[in-house]
């Protein structure tokens, strides 16, 4: 039976697409389960709406439940940063290692399988811009981890980590893919910086999810001919992913990779000043770009925005101290001053 979905519930869907914020989502779930039409056609969606809604209401009030309802891992990790980048691979490919060094966190490191049990958080900074950075328990057909597509949809990209001295890496990722799509997870190429518009929603399924990938091929510093090898695991991989080669160990291309994140991500860093008084440097609010002064407003507080008149901008989008309104589009590095 066709689902004749509404224009309000497809508006709920959208809102529920556009957000990683967990607040937001929950709000956006409730509505496209208010608006969705009661009737046979769309009862598997409205049960795993519902079912999407307990979990994610849980976790926000600090409940129990936890993953598979038997004690696992929390369903979701809170972004924080300018973005939130989740870390995939295959059992013993060294995500745990490079984890640790890229962030300096204190995380479990050991040369066995598993090691890693539940998402682990840590920030890579780059210059003054921080990722959340999320390793996640090993993908692998003898370790199901049926939450893995609920963490993930807080995700802004993946870094999918493989192991380029393993004979078996092509079967690995071959698994890692399997098992993302049985949660409805597709690793693609194709980043924000190189969207003219945003991607298309797959309008048949309101939770399947695309994540901007970057492949790190780890333990490079083991290869002789690194770019040789790269080139042979483009061509047998059936990936069009763009690669990596790093080190958890010597720390071989790790400095490469909050760049790649920053520019493959179009964050822009916008810097807030009071009249009179010089610009906070220190901490910039991050956006994405096309986003507005609005946006800059609605980031410092709700009240801020609701009440702002115009702004000041020094920077890249407009001539020193020029006043806009807040539909004017800002750009990295921009000094903005709101007046309300």
């Amino acid at each position: 039976m066709p689902a004749n979905l509404s224009p309000e519930y497809k508006a709920a869907e959208a809102a529920f697409r556009r957000t990683r914020e967990p607040q937001e989502r929950l709000v956006a779930l409730r509505e496209m389960l208010r608006t969705i039409p009661k009737h046979k056609g769309t009862e598997h969606l409205q049960a795993d709406i519902k079912a999407r809604i307990k979990a994610l209401a849980e976790q926000l009030e600090g409940g129990t439940h936890k993953a598979g309802g038997h004690g696992g891992p929390a369903l979701f990790v809170r972004p924080e940063g300018a973005a939130q980048v989740a870390l995939i691979g295959a059992p013993n490919v060294g995500k745990s290692s490079l984890h640790a060094r890229l962030t300096a966190s204190n995380a479990h490191v050991g040369p066995y399988p598993f090691t890693t049990q539940q998402p682990q958080a840590g920030m890579l900074s780059h210059e003054d811009v921080h990722f959340q950075l999320v390793d996640l328990p090993p993908v692998a057909p003898e370790h199901p981890l049926p939450w893995l597509a609920n963490c993930l949809q807080t995700a802004d990209a993946a870094l999918l980590v493989v192991d380029l001295t393993e004979p078996a890496c092509l079967d690995q990722l071959e698994a890692v893919q399997s098992a993302l799509a049985q949660q409805r997870v597709t690793l693609v190429e194709q980043w924000p910086d190189e969207r003219e518009t945003p991607a298309p929603a797959d309008t048949d399924d309101a939770f399947a999810l695309q994540l901007p990938t970057l492949m790190l091929a780890n333990k490079a510093d083991g290869i002789a001919d690194i770019e040789g090898e790269l080139q042979v695991l483009r061509e047998l991989d059936g990936l069009s992913l763009r690669m990596l080669a790093v080190s958890a160990t010597t720390g071989l291309g790790l400095g490469e990779i909050g760049p790649w994140l920053f520019r493959h991500l179009d964050i822009v860093r916008v810097y807030t000043k009071v009249p009179g008084h010089a610009a906070d440097k220190h901490r910039p609010f991050t956006l994405r770009r096309g986003q507005t002064v609005g946006d800059v407003a609605r980031l410092v507080h709700a009240d801020v925005a609701r009440a702002l008149r115009y702004a000041r901008v020094w920077g890249h989008s407009g001539f020193d101290g020029q006043q806009v309104g807040t539909e004017h589009v800002v750009e990295d590095g921009d000094v903005v001053e709101l007046h309300n």
